[in-house]
């Protein structure tokens, strides 16, 4: 019987703005791609919230999520696949972590501070959301209401044009003016 040899890697996510406007999916996505390789979470942070230096999938800004792991090391090369193939996540790049101690990798966990976010980030989406049904926001130009026809002893407001002016002029007939 032989020892499964078993390393501590760190791992940074990088997500895109849409997709972290559902944190706790990207999230329970990344337990789900650990699970599936047979690791152990360790810690989970959001590391930063920035402009990307060139666009990655036609996306500007991206969150960054830094993570801690404990994985078989024959499993790493299948983890890595999962998450380049993973359409949650944009860019991966795992590293070995031998440099940090166990204290060090649980005092950078903030899964508690992420949950806060994500219930946060799920709340302004839905608020968004009611915002655009409500009808408040509109694209084009103006819709006018129906004008009315001015009555007979009434003047045009300034910027209408009266009823008469509206028809166009026949063919052939002739215009004031000619």
């Amino acid at each position: 019987m032989t020892d499964q040899r078993v390393g501590t890697y760190e791992v940074m996510y990088l997500i895109s703005q849409g997709e972290a406007a559902d944190l706790a999916g990207v999230i329970e996505h990344i337990d789900g791609l650990y699970e599936r390789a047979g690791a152990e979470s360790l810690a989970l942070a959001k590391w930063d919230e920035r402009r990307l230096a060139y666009e990655i999938d036609k996306q500007k800004r991206g969150v960054y999520l830094l993570g801690y792991f404990r994985c078989p090391t024959d499993k790493l090369s299948s983890f890595e696949r999962d998450c380049n193939l993973s359409e949650h996540l944009l860019r991966v790049m795992v590293t070995k972590a031998d440099h940090l101690t166990e204290d060090e990798i649980a005092a950078r966990n903030a899964r508690e501070d992420l949950a806060v976010e994500a219930k946060l980030r799920a709340e302004r989406a839905a608020e968004r959301d009611q915002a655009g049904a409500g009808g408040s926001v509109s694209l084009g130009a103006p819709v006018r209401e129906q004008a009315q026809a001015p009555v007979a002893d009434e003047a045009p407001v300034e910027g209408e044009v009266a009823p008469e002016a509206e028809q166009p002029a026949e063919a052939g007939a002739e215009t004031p003016g000619e």
